[in-house]
């Protein structure tokens, strides 16, 4: 990662550029977008693969715009980038974090300070008030009538019969099973498959351990899992299964139907190991 300066003044712009040296047939995913506070992204530009010059494989670049409105000496904080062999086995690769002192805007101490003045005076003319105190007046006496009037009004409350939501890991293993059933993977609709596979597992984490995954990326979901205290291993495991969606997604990685169902039983393990945590007292 490199930043083109260590001081700002606040709302400054800084260019913050992150590069992959990876070997020619791996991919790189990198995030559909990032949380970087207390810094903001204000653009985010990612650049196509070019080789490295000798020939030491493949380059992948990303710039980022970015600014902050908070004074002090503040932090970018790592970015998470996956990337992939040609095997479909994924690694995530972490930037050091990178400290800038953002200091406030100047003022121009040579400019006078004026005295405040007082407040002005108007003119009060009465007559032509009456209209709107009138008009006020009646406002509130019909408010106060149709206060009474439903007063009088018998309000009948009939409470509707509370049906119990439905356990969230039989709701997810019903979709998995739903997904297996269909034909996509047949009709060589490899990318809305792992979507879809991906989009069960979040909508489970966003209701069983109460992390809104639908929402987030990859790597914020991953630090909402880390402080749902799963345990590193199922967090990990969690990680490697959107990681691989994220490849069929955004990189366009295209594995087998036979691969490409194996990830139906990670994601059938992922609910089991989980089912009896956060909300789902089932």
């Amino acid at each position: 990662m490199e930043v083109d300066t260590t001081a700002i003044h606040v709302g400054d712009r800084v260019a913050v550029r992150l590069s992959v040296d990876y070997p020619d047939g791996w991919a790189v995913v990198w995030p559909d977008s990032l949380d970087i506070s207390p810094f903001e992204v204000l653009d985010y530009v990612v650049a196509g693969p070019e080789a490295v010059a000798g020939g030491g494989g493949t380059r992948a670049a990303a710039t980022l715009t970015v600014t902050s409105f908070e004074l002090g000496e503040l932090e970018i904080p790592p970015i998470e980038v996956a990337v992939a062999d040609p095997g479909g086995t994924v690694q995530v690769l972490s930037t050091d974090p990178f400290r800038i002192g953002v200091e406030s805007v100047g003022l121009d101490e040579s400019g006078d300070i004026r005295e405040i003045k007082g407040p002005l005076s108007i003119a009060r003319n009465w007559w032509m008030l009456a209209p709107w105190l009138l008009l006020v007046a009646a406002v509130g006496a019909g408010a106060v009538y149709m206060r009474r009037r439903a007063r009088t009004r018998p309000v009948a409350e009939v409470e509707k019969p509370k049906v119990p939501p439905r356990p969230f890991h039989l709701v997810a293993l019903e979709a998995l099973d739903e997904l297996e059933g269909s034909s996509w993977l047949e009709r060589g609709q490899v990318k809305r498959w792992h979507v879809r596979v991906s989009e069960i597992i979040r909508t489970y984490v966003e209701g069983q351990l109460e992390v809104p995954a639908l929402e987030m990326t990859t790597g914020e979901v991953v630090a909402g899992l880390r402080g749902a205290a799963l345990g590193g291993r199922v967090t990990e495991a969690f990680h490697a299964f959107l990681a691989r969606c994220d490849l069929v997604k955004f990189a366009k990685l295209r594995p087998g139907a036979d691969e490409s169902r194996e990830l139906l039983g990670v994601a059938r393990s992922l609910v089991q190991m989980t089912s009896g945590a956060g909300g789902d007292d089932s």
